[in-house]
């Protein structure tokens, strides 16, 4: 008898598992193979645009994606810089063996958690009342007839739900490669209610370092600046300080920590006729595959066919790890035979001898339409289940952890008697997500970009422990010594803007003083150079010192978008009736009728960013709501 049941240790399971475990709750975490616990089976890597925003919003609430990156990664960089800073994010490639490994020392560590291995093959509502006398919800069995009662549960089965691995005219039931399939489990979940959809990812050809020509390629470094995803990494030390590995030129130590190069080679016309010459054996464009897939990261099949006119697409070689030869093709997602697999990569001068350790293939799996789940991620058809990652038909390794990190708190949260936590909009990239998720049709498999938040400017990678750190101290996550330090560098960045505000500074080659703060605002002027002609302490915070100058320079555009937060805080202040009968408000259209049925919203703005409902539905919404509030 457990407080929170965790099916499946991938991303969004070890972050459920964590809070939950963190909270107080005894924690159990089920895997069909402990060995691959937070295993990447697809890119080596954690972050990017949008992304890497929440693995930081992960970090500041309390969640360990972003420390167990630091501790493991071969590269960091930060992209975008070129750009404003509500779109530059880090990313950092992985040791993938190392980051698995070290994410289960950190699992294993923890107390009140349990881990176990087992196929999860059933699910259902249990007794009443336990044998222990305490009362119970739900219960989980696995292949071996084990069977774990739980208060709460919580699903994060990946891809694992009735998997299919399809490579050419191949196609066999797995999760993953090497792993099993949980059949038993859908049909579980059918017979408790639930409608399952079909969705379809994939995954490239993984290659032997050794038969790459790297001198044909264009190297990638790391950063030569300190960069981390975790705000408490001046504590987060790497896991060690590997060797180089000669299979890897290049491979040298940066001023601050050892990091290994990626390597950009590009596709060329004699590449696109391979594949144009095999469409009929590709499972993509023949019929074997019915699932959907991502749009935002199509396989090479797919690019060709959808930019014929474009002569050449990026495809980056991205090492697995310091002690192995595995290399990813970044951008290469395929399902095609094998034979043609190679003979495609064998066509760009970098790859000309090249030799495939694994065959790229693709994969479709069951999951659940998150209309079907709460803004808790809690789900409407059976209370006390939780659903997080690709079950709720996201991709991703970082959307699957925000995920899961949500459902964690808000299943402890259930069994302490406590509110659920809800991110809102305008409070984090998380909270955009699960937004998303649950007021929209899921078409194909979802993936966060910057450009899917209204107000990316409020929610960016740099302030994301400022915005989120008290709540996750508030929930138990955040420890006290590190609530302390926010505080301290919100009041130094308080202090410091407060100072420029009224400080006049000559800038040098002017005659005239100027405020600091209007000095800063200038688009050349950077807090350093204030720094460097004496306008402003050498001695703050780096942290600090970006946050002044974000607040000040993008002021205006900040406060514009807290007053459009304001706006929508009225609409999301407005509760929707549960027992509402849509069917009986007078002049609904059909189509926003259904919807609404369907989605069940709990606010009004919930209510107007479901796709079909207009803005004269939502004004009959209001008007209703109104007279309900009268009695009439």
């Amino acid at each position: 008898m457990y407080d929170v049941v965790v099916v499946g240790a991938g991303h969004a399971g070890c972050e459920a598992a964590l809070a939950a475990a963190r909270m107080g709750c005894k924690t159990l975490l089920l895997s069909m193979n402990l060995d691959n616990i937070a295993l990447m089976p697809c890119n080596p890597s954690i972050g990017g645009p949008a992304k890497g925003h929440v693995v930081r919003e992960i970090d500041a609430l309390g969640g360990e994606m972003a420390r167990n990156i630091d501790r493991t990664f071969i590269q960091i960089r930060m992209l975008n810089t070129g750009k404003g800073p509500a779109v530059q994010a880090l990313r950092a490639q992985a040791d993938k063996k190392l980051y698995s490994l070290s994410m289960k020392h950190t699992l294993e560590r923890q107390p009140d958690l349990y881990l176990k291995q087992g196929l999860v093959e059933a699910i259902g509502t249990a007794h009443p009342e336990s044998g222990n006398g305490r009362p119970t919800t739900l219960w989980v069995k696995t292949n071996s007839a084990q069977v774990y009662q739980g208060r709460t549960v919580v699903l994060t089965t990946g891809t694992s739900l009735a998997g299919r691995i399809i490579v050419g005219d191949t196609s066999y039931q797995a999760g993953r490669a090497g792993e099993f399939a949980a059949v038993g489990l859908s049909h579980s979940l059918r017979s408790l209610g639930f409608t399952l959809g079909r969705l379809k990812t994939g995954t490239p050809a993984r290659l032997d370092a050794r038969t790459v020509d790297f001198s044909k390629t264009v190297i990638q470094p790391g950063s030569e600046m300190p960069l981390h995803f975790s705000f408490a990494s001046n504590g987060v030390e790497p896991w060690r300080f590997p060797p180089a590995n000669p299979v890897y030129p290049q491979a040298a130590a940066t001023s601050w920590r050892r990091q290994l190069p990626c390597y950009l080679v590009y596709t060329n016309p004699q590449t696109h006729q391979i594949i144009r010459s095999n469409l009929h054996r590709a499972p993509l464009f023949n019929g074997s595959i019915e699932g959907i897939g991502p749009r935002y990261c199509p396989s090479i099949e797919d690019k060709i066919v959808r930019f014929p006119h474009k002569e050449a697409h990026p495809l980056f070689l991205e090492p697995e790890g310091w002690e192995t030869g595995e290399v990813y093709v970044q951008g290469g997602n395929t399902s095609l035979p094998e034979d043609v697999q190679l003979e495609m990569l064998r066509s760009i001068p970098a790859l000309e001898k090249v030799e495939m350790v694994r065959a790229g293939y693709a994969i479709e799996y069951d999951y659940v339409p998150p209309w079907q789940t709460s803004a808790s991620l809690e789900s409407k058809v059976v209370p006390s289940l939780f659903l997080a990652g690709q079950i709720n038909g996201t991709t991703g390794y970082e959307e699957a952890a925000g995920q899961g990190l949500v459902a964690g708190i808000n299943a402890a949260s259930k069994v302490k008697g406590t509110p659920p936590l809800v991110l809102t909009r305008d409070q984090s990239y998380i909270g955009v997500m699960i937004d998303d998720l649950v007021t929209r049709d899921l078409v194909e498999p979802y993936r966060l970009l910057t450009s899917r938040a209204e107000y990316r400017l409020l929610l960016r990678q740099d302030n994301a422990d400022l915005r989120l750190t008290p709540l996750g101290h508030r929930l138990g996550l955040i420890d006290d010594e590190r609530y302390r330090q926010l505080a301290a560098r919100q009041e130094a960045i308080d202090k410091e803007i407060a100072r420029l505000e009224r400080t006049f500074v000559t800038p040098p080659g002017e005659t005239a003083g100027v405020r600091g703060a209007e000095l800063l605002r200038r688009q050349e002027v950077t807090f350093q150079r204030l720094v460097d002609f004496g306008a402003a302490p050498r001695d703050l915070d780096p942290q600090v010192m970006e946050q002044v100058e974000v607040s000040l320079k993008y002021h205006g555009y900040i406060e514009k978008q807290k007053r459009d937060v304001q706006r929508m805080h009225r609409l999301e202040g407005s509760r929707l009736p549960p027992d509402i009968d849509y069917d009986a408000l007078v002049g609904l259209r059909y189509e926003a009728c259904h919807k609404l049925k369907v989605f069940r919203p709990t606010t009004l703005g919930q209510a107007s960013r479901i796709d079909g409902v207009t803005p004269a539905d939502m004004a009959i919404l209001m008007v209703h709501l109104e007279r309900r509030r009268r009695g009439r």
